[in-house]
């Protein structure tokens, strides 16, 4: 389920959650609108989300959840057109942390992050509120926006990097034996001591 800030009208599913919008995946790979009684794309799924709208996806059939992966589906439409955020070393680096016992700690470690990369870019984007329309800025705008401030953002990103993975190494160093890793992570030299 996505949740998030804005509320809509109850779904028109009876079996929907007060509040959740509920869209049907049918065999044919189109989604259905319970609430607007109509198909949509996924370009109307990601517009839900930049609005966030809370919603679930579920398979028409078997009424299993499926809204991981709609979202994921958006995720690669997105990294395959335009300007991908993923390069091939962080996706491969990723990969390595399913089936390692380190993945649930991956999950919610990543998901931390990202609420405190959010949390900052609104903390930098408040004052300038009124000077720039944020919805209008691309990607590009954006780098460009950043670079403009660049000894400011280097300090708060080079800040925010090295607790990120001070962070890390701590998580590590608290699940080791004298000199041997009990979880090793995947890309990073065992803690020193």
């Amino acid at each position: 389920m996505v949740t998030t800030r804005r509320t809509t009208k109850a779904s028109a599913d009876p079996a929907a959650p007060a509040g959740i919008r509920i869209l049907k995946k049918y065999p044919n790979r189109r989604l259905y609108d319970t609430l607007t009684s109509s198909y949509i794309t996924l370009a109307d799924v990601k517009k839900m989300v930049l609005e966030g709208a809370p919603f679930e996806v579920r398979d028409a059939k078997s009424g299993d959840d499926l809204t991981r992966a709609i979202l994921l589906q958006i995720i690669l439409e997105e990294e395959t057109g335009g300007v991908p955020m993923f390069n091939t070393q962080m996706l491969a680096q990723i990969i390595r942390f399913y089936g390692h016992a380190m993945q649930g700690v991956m999950g919610s470690y990543l998901e931390k992050n990202l609420q405190a990369l959010a949390e900052m870019q609104s903390r930098f984007a408040e004052p300038g509120k009124g000077l720039y329309d944020a919805s209008a800025l691309t990607p590009e705008g954006w780098t460009k926006f950043i670079s403009g401030q660049a000894p400011m953002m280097q300090n708060l990103m080079g800040s925010y990097l090295e607790q990120s993975k001070k962070l890390f190494e701590q998580m590590q160093e608290q699940m080791t034996k004298p000199g041997e890793a009990i979880f090793p992570i995947p890309g990073f030299p065992p803690a020193k001591r």
